[in-house]
């Protein structure tokens, strides 16, 4: 152990799980039996303490109703709808199928109680006014208002805001301002303001360096939330013309952008290590002309497609003619078809597993995943999630 065991006493001391104020004072180097029933008792509480924190599992899901009833409520601590969009300046929920949807995540608290429902705001090519509606206060309290008014409709528990993004560029075309940042930072003030203590708020962010830099102020925004979903995922766009990890845990030398890039970064901005979800991608991204060299990694190519992952069993498969890597590295998989000179990039079982171990090894609030609709219902990757940690 790294710490004395004055240091371990005075931890549980301030920790008010014990008063030892008398035992500080004694010289327990002379009392060996004492000592020894002290080393065993910290022991017991850190690990009872480490059991007992709870890692967050919150699914994003885009689907309808019905298929939604295939998955286990159990298996998540969080689910969100997407997505609703801004009608004027309030939310929006586009149809009747949408609140259906709603409504049955909702039925799912009858299994299990404890689940939070989450309504959501943008998503990829869903916020184009976002810019131009937030920089305005009395269009940031319409919001906040529309969204309460939603949640008491719902009985639904609070808000994901995914604007991408604010103070850079996002989705083609769509506007963006310097003047962004503090209008987010406003926007959730507004929100948490109108919410209440109560209410569960939480927002998307990029995983990438340009968005961790310049679109939020991390200082001010991470005390009024209860999480931050970091997308750390498409980190090799389908915009990009050179192959790489889009859901890397780790960097490389050829590869920064990662998620341990990202929560090392934030760390240092003062992030508390709790509010911070990680990303993991229930899909593939594939690329094609891609060079064989290197089994297709760091080549030139253009993007192709995206592949849910219940579907790698009918398309990404050696049957397919794929051939498997691992990136030990990276602690992410990859695949190349020689034939077709395609390259896949994707999280897989393995994956799943280092990044939640990631969690609960560095102390952090969980793990998220876009989406649930592409992960099988029955041994898929929520269910590798949960035996790392929330194992029943």
């Amino acid at each position: 152990m790294n710490h004395s065991i004055h240091d371990m006493v005075a931890s549980i001391h301030n920790h008010k799980l014990y008063r030892f104020d008398r035992l500080k004072k004694i010289n327990l180097m002379r009392y060996p039996v004492i000592r020894m029933m002290l080393l065993i008792l910290v022991a017991h509480m850190l690990m009872v303490s480490a059991r007992a924190q709870k890692k967050a599992v919150i699914a994003y899901y885009a689907g309808n109703a019905e298929i939604l009833k295939k998955y286990d409520a159990r298996d998540f601590t969080h689910i969100i709808y997407c997505f609703g969009h801004l009608e004027g300046a309030k939310l929006k929920i586009n149809s009747s199928v949408d609140t259906l949807l709603i409504q049955q995540m909702v039925a799912m608290k009858k299994i299990n109680p404890d689940l939070k429902v989450l309504l959501s705001l943008g998503g990829w090519g869903g916020c184009e006014s976002c810019s131009e509606v937030f920089a305005s206060p009395e269009s940031r309290m319409a919001f906040a208002q529309s969204v309460r008014s939603l949640t008491r409709f719902f009985k639904s528990d609070g808000i994901d805001l995914d604007w991408e993004y604010p103070a850079i560029a996002g989705y083609p075309g769509h506007p963006f301002s310097s003047s962004d940042k503090g209008n987010f930072t406003a926007l959730i003030s507004t929100l948490r303001q109108v919410l209440g203590k109560k209410s569960t708020i939480t927002f998307a962010a990029g995983g990438f360096g340009k968005f961790l830099e310049e679109s939020v102020d991390w200082k001010t925004v991470m005390p009024m939330v209860d999480y931050v979903n970091l997308m750390t995922y498409d980190l090799i766009s389908g915009f990009s013309t050179v192959t790489g990890h889009h859901t890397a845990l780790y960097g490389t030398p050829d590869q920064k952008e990662s998620t341990d890039n990202c929560v090392r970064y934030l760390i240092s901005k003062g992030v508390e290590p709790r509010k911070l979800i990680i990303g993991a991608a229930f899909y593939a991204r594939i690329w094609e002309g891609v060079s064989p060299v290197r089994n297709g990694l760091y080549q030139s190519g253009k993007f192709k497609q995206s592949l849910g992952y219940s579907d790698f069993p009918k398309n990404l498969t050696e049957q397919q003619g794929y051939a498997f890597y691992w990136d030990s590295t990276a602690k992410a998989p990859f695949a190349y078809n020689a034939k077709e000179k395609t390259f896949a990039t994707y999280d897989d079982k393995r994956s799943i597993q280092e990044k939640s171990t990631y969690v609960a090894t560095k102390g952090l609030g969980g793990i998220m995943f876009w989406h649930l609709g592409h992960d099988t219902p029955k041994n898929g990757l929520v269910e590798v999630m949960n035996s790392v940690l929330r194992p029943r």
